[in-house]
């Protein structure tokens, strides 16, 4: 296949949720590093070669928009963002390019480094979805594959977006559909870059500095 083939892939950063658990505004708005965590995130999927970026806001939306250096990306504002993450995911689906695969990233997921993007889109297969998975360690469940657990980013395919997307509902994202394919999806250890924890609590939010 020729580079004029080749299928390039958008990066989509749900970054809409309120973070109420964290009392402290928006989470695409938490200090990471000194900066607001919603640059680091969709940083990480430009720079890891996303050939763009969508950054989904929601929750606080001109602050965010006001306060996070995003010139970089494309915004777009999911004003159903209460209704949970499919919303904002589906809101994504529509803003990228139909031809592009999509690379689905949460926000609150700081520890994303560009060599986990590009880790992840060099492993991607055509017709599959391909998710980091990581060691969970102590954390982990008894009997959840090894110990490894899958998580965020995503790789949905370009041939499989409108199939994922008929399965969004509420906060679940893509699970369901992951759930109803497993024989779809290959999942790529990304635990030597990322624990892929990601932040719900002031404390956690503390450790990453």
């Amino acid at each position: 296949m020729g580079n004029m083939e080749e299928v390039r892939t958008t990066g989509i950063v749900l970054a809409a949720g309120a973070g109420t658990r964290l009392g402290k505004g928006p989470k695409a708005l938490l200090p990471y590093r000194g900066r607001p965590l919603v640059e680091s995130v969709a940083g990480a999927l430009l720079d890891g070669g996303c050939r763009e970026v969508v950054v989904v806001l929601g929750a606080g939306a001109p602050d965010v928009a006001a306060i996070a250096e995003l010139d970089r990306y494309r915004t777009v504002v999911n004003h159903e963002w209460q209704s949970g993450m499919g919303s904002s995911l589906l809101l994504g689906n529509a803003s990228a390019d139909p031809r592009d695969h999509l690379m689905v990233a949460l926000v609150d997921q700081p520890g994303l480094t560009p060599r986990a993007v590009g880790r992840l889109l060099a492993a991607h297969r055509a017709g599959r979805v391909t998710a980091a998975a990581y060691d969970g360690g102590a954390a982990a469940t008894e009997g959840a594959g090894g110990g490894f657990r899958r998580g965020h980013p995503l790789v949905i395919d370009a041939g499989l977006r409108d199939a994922v997307a008929g399965t969004v509902t509420g906060d679940s994202g893509a699970r369901g559909f992951l759930q109803a394919h497993p024989e779809l999806v290959d999942e790529v250890d990304c635990s030597d870059l990322s624990t892929g924890l990601d932040v719900d609590t002031p404390e956690q939010l503390y450790l990453l500095g």
